[in-house]
């Protein structure tokens, strides 16, 4: 390996680029339906956005939630594509696509029926309540087609395709833009306009994966057949234990706000710009996550545990990079970047005394984040779940003694530095025999 140093790095950089650039315009465009909603409904009033606002964050939780069926199905399909076993690729598939029915029509029907404690929990106030129940009773009812698109994304990814995840996100999107104007405004349906311009393009994506992946399946002689329940096991596993994982980072980012809640309006804006500015990160990285589920269960499952370490690596120095150059910038930018959000001279000091740690945390952010795509290829899901769990945890107790012994945004900022770190070294630790 050492002797083709050189050249393994043209080829890992060219399989890593391919598979990561489209990734990242999937991911680009993917919040472009809430945004795309966002604009149109804006110009309805006060009500409908803050109706559409509440829905907004009920739905983002959900896709994080549920997003296993993606993390989950990529490199279990990228495993068995890469040994040549077609069939087993099909299958993991086509349990993918029957839990995502299932899955996605419990949760339909529970927003169905739960919609109004679920709306009151959010804070919804009496003028919102109405609005934003018949929006979230609608867009309910794209539940399973949203699970279904996310199997799409899982299934191309570990067949080393994320060109067409990106063409039909593309394409999903372009429904909405068109459909939000014409039921909103032409049609005079106002808020229930966007909801079923939303449900309908996502049915469109939701129908336009089955199709492709329909017509893939005919093309590899792959029968179709009901898997037995034992059959469901792998995904279902790695699927519980990604979501307690998610549960766990969820956790400390909503203590975090919640903290920062606490210490008055100013701080917990500060913290919401500060919080933004970082998660931007995550768009850039989370391409070379997708890059590194794909490739690294493919080499594993073709046996090449050199060139899955070595793309590893490559794409560590990859993250590390990108990440280091953002730092640089958010360093920079530091003193002016908070006056972009907001003109309040005690929010943008508050957020300017918070930017050194978006700053610094991005290249080691960047490692964590890289550091997972490639736990998830390698199929290292419990022990995802076990650390994040331990990092979680310690995080905790740091934003608990934020709140008893006053430390402030600045303490909140350490918790979070707390979660970042504890995975970081817990990673790095656990890669050094990941491929032995």
């Amino acid at each position: 390996m050492r002797g083709r140093s050189v050249f393994a790095a043209t080829q890992y950089d060219r399989r890593i680029l391919r598979l990561a650039i489209p990734a990242l315009g999937a991911l680009a465009a993917d919040p472009l339906v809430s945004l795309v909603d966002t604009a149109f409904v804006g110009r309805l009033g006060a009500t409908e956005l803050g109706a559409l606002g509440i829905n907004a964050a009920v739905f983002s939780l959900a896709f994080i939630l549920f997003n296993f069926l993606a993390y989950g199905t990529t490199p279990l399909v990228a495993a068995a594509w890469g040994k040549g076993d077609r069939e087993e690729a099909g299958r993991v598939v086509t349990q993918a696509i029957g839990l995502a029915i299932v899955i996605g029509t419990i949760a339909a029907a529970s927003l169905e029926v739960l919609w109004h404690p679920l709306l009151r929990a959010m804070q919804a106030g009496p003028d919102l309540l109405a609005p934003a129940g018949e929006y979230l009773r609608i867009r309910a009812l794209a539940a399973p087609a949203v699970l279904l698109v996310t199997v799409g994304h899982g299934a191309y990814r570990g067949l080393q395709d994320t060109r067409t995840p990106l063409l039909v996100t593309v394409g999903l999107n372009l429904i909405n833009l068109v459909g939000d104007p014409l039921l909103i405004f032409v049609a005079g349906w106002g808020l229930r306009g966007a909801a079923v311009a939303t449900v309908f393009a996502q049915w469109s994506g939701a129908l336009w994966f089955l199709v492709l992946l329909n017509r893939k399946r005919r093309e590899l002689g792959i029968p179709i057949r009901v898997p037995r329940l034992s059959e469901f096991r792998p995904l279902a596993t790695a699927g519980s234990e990604l979501i307690v994982r998610t549960a766990g980072l969820l956790t400390v980012f909503t203590m975090a706000t919640a903290v920062a809640a606490r210490m008055g309006t100013a701080t917990v804006a500060a913290h919401q710009v500060a919080a933004q500015v970082w998660l931007f990160l995550s768009l850039v990285l989370d391409s070379l996550a997708i890059a590194g589920q794909a490739l690294v269960g493919n080499y594993l499952g073709t046996g090449q545990v050199d060139d899955a370490r070595a793309a590893s690596n490559r794409m560590l120095q990859w993250g590390f990079g990108f990440g280091t150059i953002l730092g640089a910038i958010f360093w920079l930018l530091g003193p002016s970047l908070p006056k972009l959000f907001t003109n309040d001279t005690e929010i943008v000091a508050l957020v300017g005394g918070v930017m050194p740690f978006v700053a610094v945390l991005q290249p080691i952010g960047a490692l964590v984040f890289v550091w997972d795509g490639i736990f998830m290829g390698a199929r290292k899901f419990r022990f995802l779940m076990l650390s994040t769990l331990a990092a979680a945890l310690v995080a905790a107790v740091v934003l608990i003694l934020v709140v008893t012994a006053g430390w402030g945004l600045t303490g909140v900022w350490w918790g979070i530095t707390t979660l970042i770190l504890g995975r970081l070294g817990l990673l790095a630790f656990r890669y050094r025999t990941t491929f032995v």
